[in-house]
């Protein structure tokens, strides 16, 4: 008896050494191969987190920076985190109400609206997302032509959304868990709750203690100026077409990866440079605990992010400002008649302005007038849409206008370098031009049709070209043009750049050149009283003021084009290592003979020492210029002028518009403003004596 005792007892203690044994070995499997060694019993998740890389900043030439970034802070979601945890509805449904209490918008692209009657809003997303939502469907067996209302019913059955709920709140969190289950389907990083989220609404927010809801660092696009709107340029999400290009770029090796989300450049200096302006991306793999709490990150293998490269542009922000500042005043004068005494430019209604160096191409300053500040251009988008005469055209690069007058030199050039004028030859003025009058069309020069004499007076009447171009005679000009021929002048005008598109980053407006060929094609007459008017600036010729500056800028540079640019160098975010030198010669030389030359040059000299030498006189350097009043309608003109300085040897080119400014000598004080804001600075480094300063 005492044995069959001793028995059953060894037998009970083997049967509770198999069942420690086999807790024993459960416990070891839940908390270490299971949790790769981690012991402390935590269900462990590894998500993908996509960390934006920051874009590399926009700079003047000075190395001013326009556009940079701020830190910011996103929220993002770990789905896994937040579908696993207790009450996910309520936890998301008291999410959205704080959102909505302090008026704030989260990503959401669930292709459905957010309000009854539910319909489908495909049209607002690329076709990768709508991709990945037929994805979506196919993984839970529901037909892609399902109805907009049959799916949020549907949905809301399956998230078990409570029907006491409203249909708003149901189409808000099937939205997120939309959201988070897509992560499961398709190969998306973590959801991006909201970005650049202040630290009071940062703070709001994360009172809730949402599950799996984080806090990302991040970067976001600030403006260093109020200036330069036109052409610093905005950002956006890609677009169908956009997003389909830079896939196919990166698949042939030849762009960087973008995500189907991304920002991108979309106008202005963001969009011309955004190969160099663009980060790449990194991809970074969290392992959290079911609360969410961050166990390790670590970036997969070359997927770091990288930063984007900083690009230094040709402009120079302070002449930019003062550039901008100078249109807004002349118009303000123009509009105001305790001012303006006149009625010419009473009707103004926009205006620009560029300034190039003349050896190079660079494009210094080019303002555009009505403009808007970039700073607060989201805020403000809708407002600015319903300001007067658009705000948002960039009218420096992309309105044609009428050269009037300023087109003479072109046509002087043409006449001298083809030989229908020699260079000591005169033309005499005989008031009103009557070669075509069996035509209907007899023009007078404007000084004989307004005070009935010629323009050296009375009885002296024989100009030469200099001259001519001092005057503006038109009735030089309109014997030149029947003499030279159409064609002979669109070949230098084309040489000039005129009419044509110039090829700068940010793209611009071709114009127009008046010919037999252009009026045919645009249904418009043409007869040999066209080929007089163009000659003088008129009839179908429409120029755009960057194109007006660099044909003054050709003109006075030896006859050298260059290509007008905005890019200067492109540097690492670092700024230790230059990516990018623009080190471009001049793409062709227009050839003129030095008589030519100095013809042109001495007529817009002695303008400037002449009629306007009063204005001039102000001027830091010496200079040239031409002023132009291009007809727009009845007793109605718009103001341009061109110039450019020192005389001696120049280094920069004006050109002005102003749209109903009246004539062009109006706008000489505000090209002597630019120049004085550009010259300024050398003076006071000893670059350049100022002119009437003695030598010491």
């Amino acid at each position: 008896m005492e044995r069959l005792s001793r028995y059953r007892s060894v037998l009970l203690l083997l049967f509770f050494a198999l069942i420690l044994t086999a807790y024993s070995f459960r416990l070891f499997r839940l908390q270490i191969i299971e949790t790769d060694g981690n012991t402390d019993n935590t269900q462990l998740y590894v998500t993908i987190t996509r960390v934006k890389a920051a874009r590399g900043d926009i700079l003047d030439r000075n190395g001013n920076i326009l556009v940079g970034n701020r830190a910011s802070y996103n929220l993002v979601f770990n789905h896994y985190v937040i579908t696993s945890s207790d009450n996910t509805n309520e936890s998301l449904y008291k999410l959205v109400q704080k959102t909505r209490e302090l008026g704030l918008d989260y990503l959401d692209h669930f292709p459905i609206t957010k309000d009854r009657p539910f319909e489908y809003t495909h049209d607002k997303f690329s076709a990768a997302w709508r991709g990945y939502f037929q994805e979506y469907l196919l993984d839970r067996s529901m037909d892609s032509d399902i109805t907009a209302p049959l799916l949020m019913q549907t949905l809301r059955e399956r998230y078990k959304i409570p029907e006491t709920w409203s249909d708003e709140d149901a189409r808000a969190i099937v939205g997120l868990r939309y959201e988070f289950d897509l992560r499961g389907v398709v190969p998306l990083a973590t959801y991006t709750f909201m970005e650049d989220v202040s630290d009071e609404n940062l703070s709001a927010l994360l009172e809730l203690n949402t599950p799996g809801l984080m806090v990302e660092s991040s970067t976001v696009r600030e403006y260093y100026t109020s200036y330069a709107a036109h052409i610093l340029g905005t950002m956006g999400a890609m677009t169908e077409e956009q997003w389909k290009k830079v896939n196919a770029a990166y698949e042939d090796g030849t762009g960087d990866e973008y995500y189907m989300d991304a920002q991108i450049g979309q106008s202005g200096f963001e969009a011309a440079f955004e190969q160099y302006l663009h980060g790449v991306d990194g991809l970074r793999r969290d392992k959290v605990d079911k609360e969410g709490k961050i166990i390790s990150q670590e970036y997969d293998e070359g997927k770091e992010p990288r930063a984007g490269n900083n690009v230094e542009t040709t402009i120079d922000i302070n002449l930019q400002i003062a550039a901008e500042d100078a249109l807004a005043d002349v118009i303000a004068y123009l509009q105001d008649p305790e001012q303006n005494l006149e009625e010419a430019g009473r009707d103004v209604e926009g205006a620009a302005v560029v300034v190039m160096k003349v050896d190079t191409g660079e494009i210094l300053a080019c303002a555009s007038y009505p403009t808007y500040n970039p700073q607060t251009y989201n805020e403000m988008y809708n407002e600015i849409l319903q300001m007067d005469f658009d705000p948002l055209f960039n009218r420096a690069f992309h309105a044609s206008y009428p050269p009037g007058s300023t087109y003479k030199m072109c046509t002087l050039i043409a006449a001298l370098e083809n030989g229908y004028l020699k260079h000591d030859e005169t033309i005499e003025d005989l008031g009103s031009f009557d070669k075509y009058k069996d035509d209907g069309f007899s023009p007078d020069c404007l000084q004989w049709s307004a005070y009935r004499q010629f323009h050296r007076g009375y009885n002296e009447a024989a100009l030469n070209g200099a001259e001519a171009l001092e005057m503006s005679c038109n009735y030089f000009f309109y014997e030149v043009g029947r003499l030279t021929g159409q064609d002979a002048i669109n070949d230098y005008a084309l040489q000039f750049g005129l009419g044509k598109n110039t090829g700068i980053e940010i793209g611009d407006s071709r114009g127009a050149l008046a010919s037999a060929e252009y009026a045919e094609k645009n249904d418009l007459e043409w007869s040999d009283g066209q080929t007089l008017t163009a000659a003088i600036g008129q009839s179908y010729n429409l120029f755009t003021p960057l194109q007006l500056a660099n044909y003054t800028a050709t003109l006075v540079g030896d006859g050298e084009y260059y290509t007008p640019h905005l890019l200067k160098s492109v540097k690492s975010y670092d700024n230790e290592q230059m990516v990018y030198v623009y080190d471009e010669e001049a793409d062709h030389v227009v050839e003129m003979s030095e008589e030519t030359k100095e013809a042109v040059t001495k007529g817009m000299h002695d303008l400037t020492t002449g009629s306007l030498g009063g204005i001039f006189a102000d001027c830091v350097v010496s200079a040239g210029a031409k002023t132009g009043s291009a007809q727009v309608g009845t007793d109605i003109a718009n103001g341009v002028f061109v110039c450019y300085a020192p005389y001696e040897d120049p280094e920069v080119a004006v050109a002005i518009v102003i749209e109903k400014g009246g004539a062009g000598a109006a706008l000489a004080s505000t090209a002597v403003e630019i120049l004085n804001a550009y010259f300024s600075d050398a003076i006071d480094r000893g670059e350049i004596v100022a002119e009437n300063t003695l030598l010491k």
